[in-house]
């Protein structure tokens, strides 16, 4: 489950038109997030408030055998007035869902995003479709300030984002901490996306690392952009024939140690579906780290519109040494009881639909004078949209397990409850059966 912060730090990308589609690091980010999510440990409470459209606040109360705590500051020079904010009208899925889909190329800054609300593909929730998005002002030299404290420890976590162009972002992250090589560590990064591919170069203090990486699109909607800006047509009749609904990425990075005088080095290729694609949403990708002789695939597909499921494998080919994981996430629309009852996830959606007329039987009379029955009157259609469903929320929870070659496994159930937000999680270690529980937590969020 993701914490407020994150979800205002989503909204700021939605509300200036960036999107994280072509970033390097970001390549196998849905498996990642189906396999190897964050198990709650003890209990943490938050509350947090988007008090001005420009401001927003958190606090955090933990205990984990150590009673501590944080205080979280924000301010975006954006306004995110439009952002649902109340824990009881946040979209689920914009805390909870791991599957992340892809945006359509050329969509930033030409028409705005809108929020994923429950089981809709993607993860990185945008600012709601408003009349007046393209009139924020400064759009494009738009900057968010984050802050937060850890107390007791003192420790401070810093963040700057500034705008400079439609292409062109700076994030710069600090820490500061007295355990800490010379106090603290700062991390720079220089963000350059222009849709077909995107470019980043960080440093940070931390042993003087230097690091270059990008992302480089082709096939799909990729391929179809630029067949128009060469053909000067564009036209959807001439290209709708040759489109592939995925795209095709791959690309690479290359980092330096100043200080310790050691580098690395690791490509990456992945192939996802698009929005237009009516089949199953999928993901594969491949990395390959060639120094280390590492070797990483991925494959994450969403089966259902309630249920996601991931595979990871890795092998070493030095080593010989390798591991896999598989994880899954699935959406009900029932209670945590009715649920582990074994209830079907979509079973109350589609009770909601109404029955299709069935073909009738050919009469007993109709068939000894070989004949048809006479023609029925049709029945009136029923307008599905005239039903009630204000108040009635699609999905109400969602459970999500992993399990790794360490016979390692992690179960969590997410969901809401009045206007709580919660996570109860816990980890087991089936290799150790006389005490399998590894840990045991819960998380409730409420925001304001």
């Amino acid at each position: 489950m993701r914490e407020f912060m994150q979800y205002v730090r989503n909204a700021f990308y939605g509300a200036t038109g960036w999107s994280e589609d072509n970033s390097y690091k970001d390549l196998n980010v849905t498996a990642r997030e189906l396999i190897d999510f964050p198990l709650p440990r003890g209990i943490r409470l938050s509350l947090s408030s988007l008090a001005t459209p420009h401001f927003a606040t958190s606090y955090q109360l933990c205990n984990v055998g150590v009673v501590d705590g944080s205080i979280s500051y924000l301010h975006s020079s954006v306004p995110l007035a439009a952002v649902p904010a109340q824990s009881d009208k946040i979209p689920l899925g914009a805390l909870m869902r791991s599957y992340r889909g892809l945006h359509q190329l050329g969509s930033r800054g030409e028409t705005p995003w809108s929020w994923e609300t429950g089981p809709q593909i993607g993860t990185i929730p945008q600012v709601p479709a408003v009349a007046d998005m393209g009139q924020v002002p400064n759009k494009d030299k738009s900057s968010l300030l984050y802050g937060r404290l850890y107390l007791p420890q003192s420790l401070l976590e810093a963040m700057v984002i500034k705008r400079f162009s439609p292409a062109l972002q700076v994030q710069i992250s600090a820490v500061s901490e007295q355990s800490l090589r010379n106090g603290g560590t700062m991390l720079s990064v220089v963000q350059y996306d222009q849709g077909k591919y995107g470019v980043e170069g960080l440093y940070s203090t931390d042993g003087g690392l230097l690091g270059l990486r990008g992302l480089y699109n082709f096939g799909g909607d990729a391929s179809v952009a630029v067949m128009g800006s060469q053909n000067g047509t564009g036209s959807p009749e001439s290209t709708e024939k040759e489109r592939i609904y995925g795209r095709f990425s791959a690309g690479g990075e290359m980092y330096y140690g100043t200080l310790n005088k050691s580098g690395g080095m690791s490509l990456g290729a992945r192939f996802a579906t698009l929005p237009t694609h009516k089949g199953t949403p999928l993901t594969a990708t491949l990395t390959i780290n060639p120094l280390m002789g590492n070797i990483n695939t991925t494959y994450a597909v969403l089966a259902k519109d309630f249920l996601a499921m991931a595979t990871r494998m890795e092998f070493n080919a030095y080593s010989y040494e390798s591991d896999w994981a598989v994880g899954l996430e699935l959406w009900s629309n029932r209670r945590p009881a009715g649920f582990l009852l074994g209830a079907e996830p979509s079973l109350d959606l589609e009770s909601d639909q109404p029955e299709l007329p069935s073909k009738k039987e050919r009469s007993f009379q109709a068939k000894m004078e070989w004949r048809l029955d006479d023609p029925e009157p049709e029945p009136e259609p029923v307008n599905i949209a005239e039903k009630p469903t204000e108040g009635k929320e699609e999905y109400l929870g969602v459970f999500k397990a992993r399990l790794s070659s360490n016979l390692d496994l992690g179960l969590v159930w997410e969901g809401r409850a009045k206007s709580l937000i919660f996570s109860l999680g816990t980890g087991v270690d089936l290799q150790r059966l006389g005490e399998p529980f590894r840990s045991l937590g819960l998380e409730v969020q409420y925001s304001s």
